[in-house]
């Protein structure tokens, strides 16, 4: 069962977001060899800013990682079981999937409101930590709603079924 439409929405939108955040990096990084091999001047900072956009990039695309079951299933130990218990098992992935994303999306808000209290920066650029953290925290958030989703949706038409 699918997640309803406005939550594949806004997986989408994450999506989005974290494919122009790449973009973005990789024309930042192409400035920077170009600038550094041919005129003698690299971007300074770009290795912070790749590390900033790259956190942030992976955490916009959780959404729909989790929304098209994209994480690494490791089945070797379930290949004998039955499909019924696989699907148990599954269900339960989803729900220990739903809380790990609640929980990080919860510690970057944390952490976000301690590093702007703080004035967390980065080292070269003085970039505010803070930043980046409440960037992740929405899209970790969607991951743990669509997760959720996915489980209570699951075992809601599994009781169905069983009637």
């Amino acid at each position: 069962m699918m997640p309803p439409a406005p939550l594949e929405r806004l997986a989408r939108l994450c999506s989005i977001i974290g494919g122009l955040i790449m973009i973005a990096l990789m024309l930042m990084t192409c400035y920077s060899v170009i600038g550094r091999n041919f005129f003698g001047k690299a971007l300074i900072g770009d290795f912070e800013l790749t590390a900033i956009g790259s956190g942030s990039a992976i955490a916009f695309f959780m959404p729909l990682c989790q929304l098209r079951r994209g994480n690494i299933i490791v089945d070797f130990f379930t290949t004998r079981c039955s499909d019924l218990t696989r699907h148990r098992l599954d269900r339960a992935g989803d729900l220990l999937m739903a809380v790990i994303f609640l929980l990080i999306a919860w510690r970057c808000g944390v952490a976000a409101l301690g590093a702007k209290e703080n004035m967390g920066a980065s080292m070269l650029l003085g970039f505010p930590d803070w930043i980046v953290l409440t960037s992740m925290c929405l899209p970790l958030a969607l991951a743990g709603v669509i997760a959720g989703t996915q489980a209570l949706g699951q075992l809601a038409a599994d009781t169905q079924e069983a009637r």
